[in-house]
């Protein structure tokens, strides 16, 4: 009898996540925008007190967020620091470098459910720029999808870090190549969303009109002209670092990055 009671349990919960999977989400995704939830967790993570201490002396964002987001900030941190390997080059991982690079990581994908993903396995960080044998060019950071990794140059990480108005932050950049190549893979609801939202954003790279628009303007800073790969990783370094000029200057492209990281402080 209990294992009948069990059997039926297990049906029935299957077929509960298969509504709500594949008819509720997808309906509600075309409506919204948005998934249908973010935060699921068996068990909330918890960091030790100084790693907790480094995210408040570090992170305006995570101290600007309420309580129960606090918790589920830390708990991505501590599931970021569970998956990802720190390696470094000429230099001593420490609790700061693993803190300050996951709660960027953490910030710029807040606003997704699945939000660790599996086109990185292990960070890489060295003193400064770097040889890359990739362009025989010194670098500051890359993303390098074919050795799964992300590498920084940990003095400009946390130059770009520490000066939070100059629109320059090379923790975002490098994630933001990281979780653009990601969306253009995945079928995710939140991968989804932000493919279509950058789709949306590409107008303002594409179109002539907008983008001299853009460029007279000079909110952007020339680089993001490069490519669109460019494009994207820059206006996301505004977005966090000067959303109040961003919305401001450039109001419709803003609401395209709002839909497409899921995410909006008030400004």
């Amino acid at each position: 009898m209990v294992f009948q009671f069990f059997v039926i349990l297990v049906f029935a919960i299957l077929a509960f996540q298969l509504i709500v999977f594949r008819i509720i989400e997808p309906a509600y995704v075309l409506a919204f925008k948005k998934p249908l939830f973010l935060h699921a967790y068996p068990l909330l993570k918890k960091l030790n007190s100084e790693q907790k201490a480094i995210l408040e002396h570090n992170f305006p964002f995570y101290n600007r967020l309420n309580l129960k987001r606090k918790k589920y900030f830390e708990h991505r941190v501590k599931e970021f620091l569970s998956k990802y390997e720190f390696v470094g080059k000429d230099i001593a991982i420490t609790p700061l470098m693993q803190i300050l690079i996951a709660g960027t990581y953490v910030m710029l994908t807040f606003g997704f459910r699945k939000y660790l993903i599996e086109l990185f396995s292990r960070i890489v960080i060295y003193p400064s720029s770097y040889y890359s044998s990739s362009n025989d060019a010194y670098h500051k950071g890359e993303f390098n999808p074919r050795m799964k990794s992300i590498v920084f140059s940990w003095e400009d990480f946390v130059l770009g870090h520490e000066t939070s108005n100059d629109n320059i932050n090379l923790g975002l950049h490098e994630f933001a190549h990281a979780l653009h190549f990601h969306c253009l893979k995945s079928n995710d609801p939140s991968a989804v969303i932000f493919y279509d939202e950058f789709n949306k954003s590409m107008n303002y790279y594409k179109d002539d009109s907008l983008n001299a628009e853009l460029r007279s303007n000079g909110y952007f800073r020339l680089y993001a002209y490069q490519n669109q790969f460019e494009f994207l990783a820059v206006i996301l370094e505004h977005f966090f670092e000067t959303p109040a000029i961003f919305k401001k200057q450039h109001p419709e492209l803003f609401k395209i990055i709002v839909k497409m990281i899921n995410f909006e402080e008030k400004v």
